[in-house]
């Protein structure tokens, strides 16, 4: 999305709401701007609307100079509070839903926003959800702290839900161009989420319930955590047997037919892949069934971060984890972005202090990491750095890796996304799942 695509105008504006400014809802906004909308971009986060207030951005993928011209043109109009919420044909929720400590759905920030929106809703306004959930949110949450006040849905205010569906770092497929899945309550609702998607979307799908569109966006992450999870559990079995899961993956990939690949790594993080399927777990064990696949995927998941320290205590030349000196590369959950939600490398540097081990990290996208109270500060990549590291674990495959750098300077690297596949140097290169190589 580049600046160009702004243009003031003075024709009367259609105007949407957007409630959360996160990684969802900020892209969203300055798509609704590019196409014409006004945009009442809402978050509760002061700091963060007085960066976009001052033309700052504060995502890796979106450049000041965008957030400057959707302001420039007079139609993006970012603010900490809901005041201005009737001015709005339609309020779209993008605000966050992660997993309580004991990984159940927590809610909290959607029901507030609903709540404050239930406060100010007018007849006929169409309010969307996108945060992705359990099947049966829109209908058992959110349409009834909607109708709190005498509103019916479907006749005085409209409901849908359409799953959020970016990609963070892919540039090929962008909000706009990712065929957007939508419902409604009720066929009237459908139809004005339609319209509406209609707009800004190139391409609509719609599904018959907010229900069938909230499992969608379940399924669609739970087969990403249940093949991942797979995989890794494929590479620690190639790590016995002696053989190279890369090799194997390549091999079976040559395949035209009924194969898709997947690829081991040091755990999934993110927002989606490691909480979305946990949403449906809740849910369907209130009905008395389980998903085997997706638990099973979740602790294997879950303990790649503690293998990989297992296999790299195997591989330190005569000495232990504690006082070795390690450089963990990437802190990210995935490649070329900043968000370091969910991801292995903090489990994997928390797990390594525990070890006694001296830890530091380095990510260019990632200047700063808060771990549990403990902020960390992104190290420089310098040779006396990498001459001193016992291990330097490339956990990340950012685009920018200096690996021919990282191979000449350091003593040992253990690679867990196959970046050095087929290069070898002074360093001693371990691959996850490489059987030893």
């Amino acid at each position: 999305m580049s600046k160009e695509q702004y243009v003031n105008t003075k024709e009367e504006t259609r105007t949407v709401a957007i409630v959360g400014m996160g990684y969802v809802g900020l892209p969203l906004a300055l798509l609704f701007v590019q196409k014409g909308f006004h945009v009442l971009g809402i978050d509760l986060d002061r700091q963060k609307m007085k960066m976009l207030n001052e033309g700052i951005s504060y995502l890796t993928d979106i450049q000041d100079e965008v957030i400057q011209a959707a302001l420039s043109s007079e139609r993006f109009t970012p603010s900490n509070h809901y005041n201005g919420l009737h001015e709005a044909e339609a309020i779209i929720i993008c605000v966050p839903t992660p997993l309580t400590s004991h990984r159940t759905p927590d809610l909290s920030y959607l029901t507030q926003a609903a709540i404050e929106i239930s406060y100010r809703l007018n007849k006929g306004q169409l309010v969307i959800l996108e945060s992705s959930t359990y099947p049966g949110t829109t209908s058992e949450v959110l349409v009834p702290i909607l109708s709190q006040f005498g509103l019916k849905v479907g006749t005085d205010f409209y409901a849908g839900y359409s799953p959020e569906r970016l990609d963070p770092g892919n540039e090929k497929y962008q909000v706009q161009n990712i065929p957007k899945i939508i419902s409604g309550t009720t066929s009237s609702c459908k139809a004005r989420v339609e319209e509406l998607y209609g707009q800004v979307f190139d391409q609509i799908h719609s599904v018959s319930s907010t229900d069938a569109a909230e499992m969608t966006k379940i399924l669609e992450n739970s087969y990403r955590l249940i093949n991942i999870s797979f995989m890794n559990e494929m590479a620690m079995i190639c790590d016995e047997l002696k053989l190279n899961v890369w090799e194997i993956i390549d091999a079976a990939s040559t395949k035209p037919f009924g194969y898709t690949p997947f690829y081991p790594g040091p755990g999934i993080g993110g927002h989606c892949i490691p909480v979305d399927p946990s949403y449906l777990v809740w849910k369907i064990k209130q009905t008395g069934i389980n998903s085997d696949f997706i638990q099973i995927s979740n602790a294997i998941n879950r303990t790649m971060p503690s293998y990989i320290v297992r296999q790299l205590e195997k591989h330190l030349a005569h000495q232990t984890l504690s006082n070795s000196h390690i450089i963990v590369y990437g802190a990210a959950y995935k490649p070329d972005i900043a968000d370091y939600r969910e991801s292995a490398s903090t489990k994997l540097i928390q797990l390594l202090q525990q070890e006694g081990a001296i830890v530091s990290y380095h990510d260019p996208f990632v200047p700063t990491l808060q771990l549990e109270g403990l902020k960390l500060q992104s190290t420089p990549l310098t040779e006396e750095a990498l001459n001193k590291a016992d291990c330097v674990i490339i956990a990340t495959n950012h685009s920018s890796l200096p690996l021919s750098y990282l191979i000449e300077h350091a003593s040992f690297i253990f690679d867990t996304r196959n970046v050095s596949k087929g290069i070898s140097g002074k360093a001693k290169i371990v691959r996850l799942g490489g059987g030893d190589d």
